[in-house]
This record gives C-alpha cells, structure tokens and sequence, in this order.
C-alpha cells in the first residue's frame, strides 16, 4: 500500500474524525473504503453503458412492416 498526503480544512478533518469514530474505524479505512466504492461504481457504469451502446448498434427487431395502402385494406 501506498500513503496519500491530503489537505483538509480543520472543521471537515473534525468532522471526519468523528464520523471515523462512530463507525468504528480509522480516517484512511474510511477513505479508502469509499474511494474503493466510487471506483467500483464507475467499473459497472461503464460496463453497462459499452452494453447499451452494443445494443442500440444491433438495434432492436420490432417487427414493423410496412402500412398497407387504402384500397388494399378496403379491397375496392
């Protein structure tokens, strides 16, 4: 693992202390947890927009055919 260097205004890093100790963990498992998170995220999100792209390229079979003319369904 590597260390990270952050910068934090002291009444977010207070903040985060805080919400480290409720949750039972240190700052960095916290960090890195929702950081791990986010790019977890973004992996699916990408993956299910290559899919979608996919399928509108194929398109979809609607099976539409053309209207009949008038004096085919009035069989004049």
């Amino acid at each position: 693992k590597a260390n990270v260097t952050l910068k934090l205004d002291a009444s977010l890093l207070r903040e985060v202390r805080v919400l480290a100790a409720e949750e039972g963990t240190s700052i960095s498992a916290l960090l890195a947890a929702r950081l791990e998170q986010i790019v977890r995220e973004r992996k699916t999100y990408e993956r299910a927009r290559k899919r979608a792209l996919a399928r509108l390229r194929e398109g979809l079979d609607l099976r539409w055919t053309p209207p009949r003319s008038r004096d085919e369904l009035h069989e004049r």
